[in-house]
């Protein structure tokens, strides 16, 4: 399964971050690219341990569950899938500066290795391991670029 750990994906997701315009149009969901970028970095400072969500009883009961089935290889998160309340973002961004800050993230938590991943549990799914953040996040920006047709 592809992840920020390999040098290869992550150039892959920064070109594919690059091509996003402020008025591509989303094929789901209610945030604008600007919107989904600043989402995606903020995802990735909770995999960096910057964000620590808490876990609520609904998520430590249905994210052992759902776990095997959100890191099955090659599968790609659902549309509309829940977010965790932190990560969502509804004001108005600049797409040039979320994707600069973005980048910015993804070469920082590549660049850390498995090292720089937070022992903090994943709001949903609980402890991960660093090659489960890694992957959760290439599955993260992912689906959001997918969003929105890239």
């Amino acid at each position: 399964m592809k992840n920020l750990f390999e040098a290869a994906t992550v150039e892959e997701v920064k070109q594919r971050v690059g091509q996003l315009q402020p008025d591509s149009r989303r094929q789901w969901g209610s945030m604008n690219p600007a919107q989904a970028m600043a989402h995606c970095s903020a995802g990735l400072e909770m995999a960096l341990g910057n964000i620590r969500p808490p876990r609520v009883l609904i998520s430590r009961i249905l994210g052992p569950i759902i776990k095997p089935k959100a890191f099955r290889e090659e599968a790609p998160m659902r549309r509309n899938s829940p977010t965790v309340k932190e990560l969502v973002v509804n004001d108005d961004r600049e797409l040039g500066a979320e994707r600069e800050r973005l980048s910015r993230l993804i070469d920082r938590f590549s660049t850390a290795g498995p090292a720089g991943c937070t022992t903090h549990p994943h709001a949903f799914f609980g402890k991960l391991t660093p090659d489960e953040w890694s992957m959760w996040m290439y599955k993260h920006l992912d689906h959001h670029l997918r969003q929105f047709g890239m």
